[in-house]
């Protein structure tokens, strides 16, 4: 039997059945007739930017729900502090250092929801930096959570993109930074994650030696290639090895692509006069007084601290030695706190610390004519590689090199805004083979050379002509010798002993004669199956120059015979005398 406020009902019995029935479908409709109602409210609320969601820190929500900021100064300059120094570092990782290397505090909420100052964390910088509530917006719906498993409770919650966030009201909170500032830091941050097989992202600059890391892409398959730095700066392009295990896609050396691709930088840029010095020198002055703000607020909390600390000390009972005990150790803690932050500050404040910020003479010369001078500034030791590789990437979005000939590289830079600049970097080879135009300069070389011209001569008007050996950007004299060589053009006769021997053949001539290479004549006498005597005049071994010695070394090589040797003249033995085994 089952019993309600209306009635009693038999399960057993049709009616029963029916009415019970009739009820849990009206009740489940109504519960979800109910949730709907309260989440249109929900997202009624949130679409006006009136829903009280977890605020920030920087921001707090007053009794009748208006937000406004911490009226706290030194947490309503602290937190600007935090964009401003990323904007120009362009890292999450380098603001934590430069506010663990300054000394300073981040404001942070409790469990409680109060604000206290903590050492300075990365995920605590990158929760300001990815917060849309700085810029003054109500975002909704940024997170999505489903369901892992069949488990009850286990879910997993993802992170959604911007533009798949549900809600988002501009204007609603008083704001830090503009929305411009907060999609260009959002860009950063996401460039910064370098992925390269599913974001495509270049990643941070990096202090290696390849200037290009992070911008090259494969012109064959498209994909973002890799830096090996094992053996000599290299890109190469492996995403279809990783996915399908095939062979790698392409190699390319990075250090003459990244010395044509800087030449290319420079000329895009010369026609721009800059005066940075002035702008540089204001950017630090402001930082530096941004800085200093910064400490001096920390400084008058520290004081207000040890003052808080003196009147809890003075008010207590002298003789109630428990209390006053323990509020004297907290008045001296205090106080050592106070003095520490006063020689931090006075140190601050010394003569010869104020001219740090100053440039040198001829780095301040460098800038004022960085017109003129900015090829010779790029070779010196004033830029460090990762300056080298951020000030590239301010013009540059890409770019796509293909190796098409083994000893060329096809490169394609695309700027910013989509022009493009499309050039050939001509590469080292293993093998002169493998040079573009192989045969033609062998050609010239040959022809050269019947001219009567020497190695020397040969090379530099080569080079004149645009060719060059398969390792060096000019034809070599070594290149021109060994060529030469190969095809058989001697510019001198001489040799270190005769080739040509009356009545005798060396090994090379009796191997062309029988169709065989020299090596299997060498290897027959080394296992002993051709026993061959050398002349002791020349040191060479000798073949007797008949007929009878070919059809021997014929019956050798078709295995009719074992062995062959081939005697010295002696007075005994005729020097054509020959013995087949």
């Amino acid at each position: 039997m089952i019993a309600d406020g209306d009635g009693l009902y038999d399960p057993a019995t049709a009616n029963g059945r029916f009415l019970l029935g009739l009820k849990g479908t009206l009740s489940a409709w109504e519960l979800h007739t109910i949730r709907a109602r309260m989440t249109a409210g929900l997202l009624n609320k949130a679409a006006r930017g009136d829903l009280a969601l977890t605020r920030p820190t920087g921001l707090e929500r007053a009794t009748l729900g208006r937000v406004h900021k911490d009226p706290h100064l030194a947490v309503h300059a602290r937190i600007p502090l935090v964009f401003e120094t990323f904007l120009p570092r362009r890292s999450a990782s380098t603001v934590l250092e430069f506010f663990t290397a300054s000394g300073l505090r981040l404001p942070r909420r409790d469990r409680g929801g109060e604000v206290v100052r903590k050492r300075p964390t990365i995920a605590a910088i990158l929760a300001m930096l990815k917060h849309p509530a700085s810029a003054g917006t109500f975002p909704y719906g940024r997170t999505r959570t489903l369901r892992t498993g069949s488990a009850a409770g286990r879910v997993a919650t993802t992170r959604l993109a911007m533009e798949q966030w549900r809600l988002r009201v501009p204007d609603k909170y008083p704001a830090y930074i503009s929305w411009a500032t907060c999609e260009q830091i959002q860009t950063m941050l996401r460039d910064n994650h370098a992925e390269y097989d599913r974001n495509k992202t270049r990643g941070i600059p990096r202090p290696g030696k390849a200037l290009l890391h992070g911008l090259v892409y494969c012109g064959a398959c498209g994909h973002q290639m890799v830096v090996q730095e094992k053996g000599g700066t290299e890109d190469l392009c492996h995403y279809l090895r990783q996915q399908y295990r095939v062979p790698v896609c392409q190699y390319v050396p990075a250090d003459p692509v990244a010395a044509r691709v800087v030449a290319a930088f420079f000329e895009a840029l010369s026609p721009v006069e800059l005066d940075l010095y002035t702008q540089a020198m204001a950017a630090q002055c402001q930082q530096a007084a941004r800085l200093e703000e910064a400490h001096q607020q920390q400084l008058e909390r520290v004081r207000y601290e040890a003052a808080l600390c003196e009147r809890q000390f003075r008010r207590v009972d002298p003789d109630n030695r428990l209390v006053a005990a323990e509020l004297e150790r907290r008045w001296e803690a205090a106080l050592r706190a106070l003095q520490t932050a006063e020689e931090a500050t006075t140190q601050r404040m010394q003569p010869t610390d104020t001219a740090q910020g100053a440039l040198a003479p001829e780095l301040r010369a460098a800038f004022l004519d960085l017109g003129r001078t900015r090829p010779d500034l790029w070779q010196t030791d004033v830029l460090s590689q990762v300056q080298r590789k951020a000030l590239r990437r301010c013009l540059m979005d890409k770019v796509v090199v293909h190796r098409v000939p083994r000893d060329e590289v096809r490169t394609r830079i695309v700027w910013k805004g989509g022009a493009t600049t499309t050039f050939a970097v001509p590469v080292s080879v293993g093998a002169f083979a493998d040079r573009h135009g192989a045969a033609a300069m062998a050609q010239q070389m040959l022809t050269l050379c019947a001219a009567g011209h020497t190695d020397e001569v040969i090379a530099a008007q080569l080079t004149q002509q645009g060719y060059r050996s398969p390792q060096r950007p000019q034809v070599l004299p070594s290149t021109v010798r060994t060529i030469r060589l190969k095809h058989g053009r001697m510019q001198q006769r001489h040799q270190s002993h005769p080739r040509h021997v009356a009545g005798s053949l060396t090994v090379p001539q009796r191997a062309r004669r029988l169709g065989v290479s020299p090596h299997w004549l060498y290897d027959r006498l080394a296992n002993g199956r051709m026993q061959l005597a050398k002349d002791p005049a020349t040191g060479l071994s000798l073949f007797p120059d008949e007929p009878t010695t070919l059809e021997h070394l014929q019956q050798l090589q078709a295995g009719t015979c074992t062995q062959v040797c081939f005697r010295a003249p002696t007075a005994e033995v005729h020097p054509q005398e020959q013995e087949v085994v």
